[in-house]
C-alpha cells in the first residue's frame, strides 16, 4: 500500500531523514517511535506532501505523493491543531471536511453518532469555536474529522497526547477496529510506548532519521522498546 524508496530529507547540510526502503501493507496498524528529532513528523510530512524529499519518493497505493494529488481522496490525517480552522465550531468543521470528501450533512451526522462516547458530551452542541476548546478536545475533533469519508489511509501524529485515560482507551479501540475490520492502513507516531504497542501490529524505531528496528508486535515488544530507549 505504502512504499518508501531511497527517501532522504536535508535542511541545509543537515540530513534529518534517510530511509532506504520501507513497505507498509494495506490494513496494517503501523507505529513509528523515536526520540525528539528522530524524523517521525518529517516522514509523515513527506507522506502528506507537506514538504518535498531531497531524494527518493513515497508511493501510496501506486501513486507517487510528491508528483500527483491522486492519493488525497483516499488519505486522511491529523498531525496537529494547525490542521483545524479555529473560527469554526466543531459541527461547521466536520461538515466542511465532509464536503471536501463528498459527504453530505446526513453522512457526516451518521459518522458523528458513532463517536458520542469519544466526545464525552464536550464537543457537539456547545457553540464553541475550535480555538476555544481544550487541546484534548481539539485533538478529538481532528481525529474524528480524519475518519469522515471512509479513507483507506489514516495518519495520526501523537494521537494519545492530551487525552484523558478514558478517551485514550476508546481511541485504541477505534484504531484497532478500522484496521482490523475495515482494512484501513493506520500510521501512528507516539512517544507512549505502552499505547503504541497496544494498538500497532508493527513498530518501526527511528534514530537520527534512520530505521534501527522493525518489529512485529508481540508480548515482548514493550520490554524490547523500553530496553532500547533506556540505553
Amino acid at each position: 500500500m505504502i512504499t518508501t524508496s531511497n527517501l532522504t530529507k536535508k535542511y541545509g547540510g543537515t540530513q534529518v531523514l534517510n530511509m532506504g526502503s520501507l513497505e507498509i501493507p494495506k490494513g496494517q496498524s503501523f507505529g513509528l517511535v523515536g526520540n525528539n528529532g528522530a524524523g517521525k513528523t518529517t516522514y509523515f510530512s513527506l507522506l502528506l506532501d507537506l514538504i518535498k524529499p531531497s531524494t527518493g519518493f513515497i508511493n501510496s497505493n501506486a501513486v507517487q505523493v510528491n508528483t500527483s494529488e491522486d492519493w488525497k481522496p483516499f488519505t486522511a490525517s491529523f498531525i496537529d491543531e494547525s490542521f483545524l480552522i479555529g473560527y469554526l465550531t466543531p459541527e461547521e468543521y466536520f461538515y466542511f471536511v465532509g464536503e471536501l470528501r463528498g459527504q453530505n450533512k446526513a453522512d457526516v451526522n451518521k459518522v458523528l453518532l458513532q463517536f458520542q462516547d469519544f466526545f464525552h458530551d464536550e464537543i457537539l452542541g456547545k457553540r464553541k469555536y475550535l480555538r476555544d476548546l481544550s487541546k484534548g478536545n481539539q485533538k478529538k475533533v481532528g481525529i474524528v474529522a480524519a475518519l469522515i469519508g471512509s479513507p483507506e489511509v489514516v495518519i495520526l501524529d501523537e494521537p494519545f497526547a492530551n487525552l484523558d485515560p478514558t478517551t485514550q482507551i476508546r481511541l485504541k479501540s477505534i484504531i484497532k477496529d478500522i484496521a482490523e475490520t475495515q482494512g484501513v492502513t493506520v500510521l501512528i507516531s507516539s512517544h507512549d510506548l505502552l499505547h503504541i504497542t497496544d494498538v500497532c501490529e508493527r513498530i518501526v524505531v527511528l534514530e537520527k532519521g534512520e530505521i534501527v528496528k522493525d518489529l512485529e508486535t508481540n508480548t515482548e515488544t514493550l520490554k524490547e522498546l523500553e530496553a532500547h530507549f533506556a540505553n
